[in-house]
């Protein structure tokens, strides 16, 4: 653990009461004679932004279900650390979630990096796809036994939208953006994409991203819609590009030990609400980021907004299967059985939705 982690640790124990003896901490309170099972919930985004919203309806949904047996709290992004900390505090059990995306979560889940893959989804419905996927797919197994193996279990996979680009120069080609440095989330696999179509990517914490891009540290930055508005991504930048190569993918993650701790009952409850609600969370995110587009377009008139053509797509597509050999060889055991499976996955789902 670095220095500054450790400082995170300690500072979180002191505000939260949390007793460390010979592993041991304090966790529960008593209700009327019953137990309380008290959890927290540290979310990678902000207040009111999707991850934390979806976040405060799963802690009153299971306030509700278990009739106030269960007492989630949540907090929004900053309250615990910046997002690599959240995800470690998680796997170690200091809190017993983690509300974060595919890219930050695969510094401790490497197999998770295959949903950082490029052009592996469809441009609709996606929120259909992925429920398809983990109610009937292969891959949700193997990927739930990957995160298991590294102390942590994922209850669903969620849409946020797709990535945008935004820039300070033109970036309507691949030929443009060459050599812009741009800054994406912590994730190998997505360095090595945005690498093989000629830009220059650095990982970068979410929070470092408007003064890199008002200092031009970096030049452009990846994020879904929402948060470049909540952030105010947009104010520092002049172009807006959409290449339909990713959406943005929250995975509700819970640590092992305290999940398999719990009454089978409260396990039930917590995997079927993430899941049952995966297609209405990408209909409100879809709402939400075009509120949001409409909101920049009245704020800044004079940024410019692209979208690949269909030609380009195909194009960007070609070069993005290239890199699928380097997931296999970064992204732990089972990685090319993982690919192969949720590629056959997305075939099937898409089949038996209908999706062309």
């Amino acid at each position: 653990m670095t220095k500054r982690f450790m400082l995170i640790l300690w500072a979180f124990a002191l505000a939260a009461g949390v007793v460390f003896a010979g592993g041991e901490q304090e966790s529960g309170s008593m209700d009327g004679g019953r137990e309380v099972i008290q959890a927290k919930l540290a979310s990678e985004e902000i207040e009111g932004d999707f991850m934390t919203v979806w976040a405060e309806r799963f802690a009153d949904y299971m306030r509700e279900a278990t009739d106030g047996g269960y007492d989630l709290e949540v907090y929004p992004y900053g309250s615990l650390g910046d997002t690599r900390d959240i995800n470690e505090l998680a796997q170690i059990g200091v809190v017993e979630y983690v509300y974060s995306d595919f890219a930050w979560i695969s510094a401790f889940v490497p197999q998770a990096q295959v949903l950082a893959l490029h052009y592996l989804w469809p441009r609709e419905r996606i929120g259909e796809v992925l429920e398809w996927v983990v109610r009937n797919g292969e891959s949700w197994p193997m990927l739930v036994e990957a995160f298991r193996a590294n102390g942590l279990v994922p209850l669903a996979i969620h849409y946020e939208g797709w990535q945008w680009l935004t820039s300070k120069n033109p970036a309507s080609t691949l030929e443009e953006a060459q050599g812009t440095k741009t800054r994406l989330m912590g994730s190998q696999l997505l360095l090595e994409n945005y690498k093989t179509y000629g830009f220059a990517p650095t990982p970068m914490s979410y929070g470092e991203v408007y003064s890199a891009l008002q200092t031009g540290l970096i030049d452009a930055q990846v994020n879904p819609l929402f948060a470049i508005y909540s952030m105010k991504f947009y104010e520092p930048t002049n172009y807006f590009t959409q290449m339909w190569a990713e959406p943005f993918l929250g995975i509700p993650t819970i640590n092992k030990q305290h999940f398999d701790g719990l009454p089978q009952e409260y396990r039930d409850l917590m995997t079927e609400w993430w899941v049952d609600n995966t297609v209405a969370a990408a209909e409100y995110i879809d709402e939400r980021n075009a509120r949001d587009r409409a909101s920049i377009e009245a704020e800044k008139p004079s940024i410019v907004w692209y979208e690949f053509t269909d030609e380009q797509v195909a194009e960007t597509r070609e070069i993005a299967r290239t890199v699928d050999d380097v997931y296999v060889e970064i992204g732990g055991d089972g990685a090319a059985e993982l690919l192969d499976a949720l590629l056959a996955d997305i075939d099937n789902a898409k089949a038996a939705l209908g999706i062309d």
